[in-house]
């Protein structure tokens, strides 16, 4: 059986983890890639995380460029880099690589318009900072995810992501990008200049919706820096997560650890500001437990909760291997399974990673006849996914974010919800019960959920289930993220699905899978950072690990994307309907591949370390002289030097100290050795200085340099602003706010990503149910059971009670 994309070929002319994972997604598919290199070869393959030694190749580049060919092209030879391109239907750039600098995306995209071009690049092709250095690290200062939404301690430094994870996220949303537009160019035959920036991916990835927060409530999210409690704690016999969502789940945890007094259902302090007030009691009960036993004792009592997971613990975890979620390599190390399953569609097995030039005599010899150029106008819809419907049964984040993206890109999307359980983001703004319709002020909820029509439904009711199944026959996707027993327990599994729609296909994305002994866990975003591993590497040596706090639910949501694209594809080809299971933490342990590939390539347990990384030295924050927007001493600066010409250019905008002079530092290996005294010297000249002036000083020198940003000051950055990635969006209660799009800009549009505001509870009930043929009376019928409706409340179910 081939897999959805065999056939299609796609020219690999990136360099570094974003472009080489978009890679790996499409060659899972079935793509032919085909990777061009200088003779040099592409420097991933000699990169190590832990700085480990090897012959050949790397095993991170063995896991990424497994089963793509590879070709070189010698610099003078344009006219057989022309013809591979010519011959391909789409090719992926980023300006790490040597090849890549010989060609502009822009020419490559006007010389061959059948051509899906994506490329990757820090801030986008133009705009003011087109031209600027950035690593993964700075572009997370700038994004406002090193501070996140409240992540780390205000006693310290704000403390970035571990792991490059903003890198792997890009890739994530490159290969996204180019499946949708290939939809698109499968209708009319005209490609597309796909223009991404791994700033605006970790912006949706790494941060909840500042922007539209502050702008509609007037405050932020958060304003200062404090650990999730419990969140990673010490246990008596290692490193146990708990965590706490709701407030159910609080007293819960009160009562699990002896502590029913800490019950207290009338008060206005938040969860998190309840658990901070009894943070060292309940560490002390902690530390006295054994991880099984408070695993145990919290899942009776459906507390989130996992292990701590890292390269090497990760792969024997008892869920893990009973769903198979790690496999091995060719070159014998052990790698993530795919980031999804799809029934009856066959994805790519591990394979071996070309040799560099392996394939060139090979491709040389093949032809390379070009395709054809499009034979007509294209479409005035620019909207790759017009027509499509989409039953949108997702709450919260992860979720509805993969909707949420198909709804901008042209699908009809209906948010299902019900009267007596809203989707959670309405509940979680802190919007006091006595305001007009409170249910609607939510700016996470907006932020998600434009484009999309509202319907309420009590599916627990049998009318309910009677409409429900109605919606599912007119469907061509039903996306859903309760925990798999709702689902099986209302009869909507995939096979009585297929009863109602033969070629439905039926994205499922539990926190932990469909299978498993975690499988009814409940499954919150830093649960799963937890389990994968993405926690790990967060934090300072001295600390527990903080939870990223927001990854594991667009990260999710981006995989899920991936993998509904293979799915419509191969119903496309075939007729068939195909049931997807994308679990939250299959997709996490897909980003977090490279510690458990540093460990069984090498025995290398890689370690957090703050906010120094791998990829740099030095690599850290530095304090400035500016007072912060809560009169905090309280302002740092992003500094990260990934190559020797840039230590060379921060020597000079430094004024070449003495310090800096000692030819040691000369080297990476020299400068990691002696990272303490960098950190000392840079810390010193930051301290007296305004971050804008630090900023004007070393990105003018050609030195990676950046704000830390609180996130919902995103709106004030220029490049954005530039890409219009932020677009107001009017609401019939609230003011119109700046929402985010999508991390791309396109040559050919669409140009504007919200058609339509966040539905209102239960605004499009009449609307829905009408086309599916009930009549005024029907409809009032279920509104009179409460099987519909338009404000919260457990109205429904009445009927059934009678």
């Amino acid at each position: 059986m081939s897999s959805p994309l065999t056939g299609y070929t796609v020219i690999d002319l990136t360099s570094g983890i974003a472009g080489a994972y978009a890679i790996r997604i499409l060659t899972d598919g079935g793509a032919d890639v085909v990777k061009v290199e200088s003779p040099e070869g592409d420097p991933l393959r000699r990169w190590s995380a832990s700085g480990a030694a090897f012959d050949g190749d790397s095993a991170l580049f063995g896991f990424l460029a497994g089963g793509t060919r590879s070709v070189v092209v010698e610099p003078d030879d344009f006219a057989f880099l022309d013809r591979l391109v010519a011959s391909a239907d789409a090719v992926l750039w980023s300006p790490e690589s040597a090849v890549a600098q010989r060609v502009a995306p822009e020419d490559l995209h006007r010389r061959h318009p059948h051509l899906i071009v994506t490329t990757i690049t820090p801030f986008g092709l133009d705009g003011p900072w087109s031209d600027k250095p950035a690593t993964e690290f700075t572009l997370q200062a700038w994004s406002g995810g090193a501070i996140g939404i409240g992540r780390g301690s205000q006693d310290r430094a704000p403390v970035s992501i571990g792991g490059q994870v903003g890198d792997w996220l890009a890739g994530a949303y490159a290969a996204a990008m180019t499946l949708a537009f290939r939809a698109r160019a499968q209708r009319d035959g005209h490609g597309e200049l796909i223009d991404l920036s791994k700033l605006e991916a970790q912006i949706l990835g790494l941060t909840y919706y500042p922007v539209t927060y502050f702008e509609m409530l007037g405050r932020p999210w958060r304003t200062e820096r404090r650990p999730t409690v419990p969140g990673v704690a010490q246990a008596a016999d290692g490193l146990v997560a708990l965590g706490c969502g709701t407030a159910q789940q609080w007293w819960d945890l009160c009562a699990m650890s002896g502590h029913d007094e800490w019950i207290d259902e009338t008060t206005e302090l938040t969860i998190t500001e309840q658990a901070n007030l009894h943070a060292e009691e309940l560490y002390e009960w902690l530390r006295d437990q054994k991880v099984d036993d408070v695993r145990d004792l919290a899942s009776a009592f459906r507390i989130p909760n996992s292990p701590v997971g890292n390269g090497e613990n990760v792969t024997a975890m008892d869920h893990f291997v009973e769903r198979g979620a790690f496999v091995r390599h060719p070159d014998g190390f052990m790698q993530p399974a795919h980031p999804y399953r799809l029934s009856g569609v066959t994805l790519t097995p591990p394979m071996a990673a070309p040799r560099l030039g392996e394939h060139t005599a090979e491709v040389r010899a093949q032809g390379l006849s070009p395709r054809a150029v499009p034979g007509r106008a294209p479409d005035r819809d620019r909207l790759p996914f017009s027509g499509l419907r989409v039953l949108d049964m997702t709450t919260f984040w992860a979720g509805p974010s993969c909707t949420h993206l198909l709804g901008m890109l042209g699908a009809e999307v209906i948010h299902l919800e019900s009267t007596a359980r809203p989707d959670g983001t309405r509940l979680i703004a802190g919007i006091p019960a006595s305001a007009e319709q409170w249910w609607e002020r939510s700016p996470i909820f907006s932020a998600l959920n434009t484009n999309k029509k509202g319907l309420t439904l009590d599916f627990q009711t049998e009318q309910g289930r009677d409409v429900l199944r109605r919606l599912i026959a007119r469907s061509d996707v039903v996306v859903e993220n309760f925990t798999p027993r709702v689902i099986d327990q209302i009869g909507l599994d995939f096979e009585s699905v297929r009863t109602l729609r033969d070629d439905i296909v039926m994205l499922r994305m539990p926190g932990f899978g469909l299978d498993g002994p975690w499988r009814d866990n409940p499954a919150f975003a830093y649960i799963i950072e937890d389990a994968s591993g993405l926690s790990w590497l967060t934090g300072f040596p001295d600390r527990t690990p903080f939870e990223p706090y927001s990854v594991g639910d667009p990260n999710a949501g981006i995989h899920a994307f991936n993998a509904l694209m293979l799915g419509l594809e191969h119903r496309r080809r075939t007729g068939e309907g195909v049931l997807i299971e994308a679990a939250m933490v299959d997709a996490a342990l897909n980003i977090a591949a490279e510690q458990v590939i540093e460990y069984t390539a090498y025995g290398s347990l890689l370690q957090r370390d703050g906010n120094r990384g791998p990829a740099a030295a030095p690599q850290n924050l530095y304090q400035t002289a500016d007072v912060d927007e809560f009169d905090r001493a309280d302002s740092w600066i992003a500094i990260a030097v990934s190559t020797d010409a840039q230590w060379e250019a921060l020597r000079e905008a430094l004024g070449r100290p003495d310090w800096a002079a000692d030819p040691r530092l000369a080297t990476a290996a020299g400068r990691r050795a002696r990272h303490d005294l960098i950190d000392e010297k840079l810390a010193a000249w930051c301290l007296p200085r305004r971050g804008d002036d630090i900023v004007d000083t070393l990105w003018a020198a050609g030195v990676p340099v950046a704000k830390v940003m609180q996130p919902h000051r995103q709106l004030e950055l220029a490049q954005l602003r530039h890409r219009r990635f932020f677009e107001h969006v009017g609401h019939p209660v609230n003011l119109a706010a700046p929402h985010s799009t999508v991390p791309v800009r396109l040559a050919n549009g669409p140009r504007d990503f919200h058609r339509a505001p966040a539905p209102l509870l239960g605004e499009h009930n009449h609307e829905i149910l009408t086309a599916l043929g009930m009549t005024g009376d029907q409809i009032a019928a279920l509104i009179d059971d409460g099987v519909i409706g338009t404000e919260p409340g457990v109205r429904g179910r009445r009927k059934a009670a009678r």
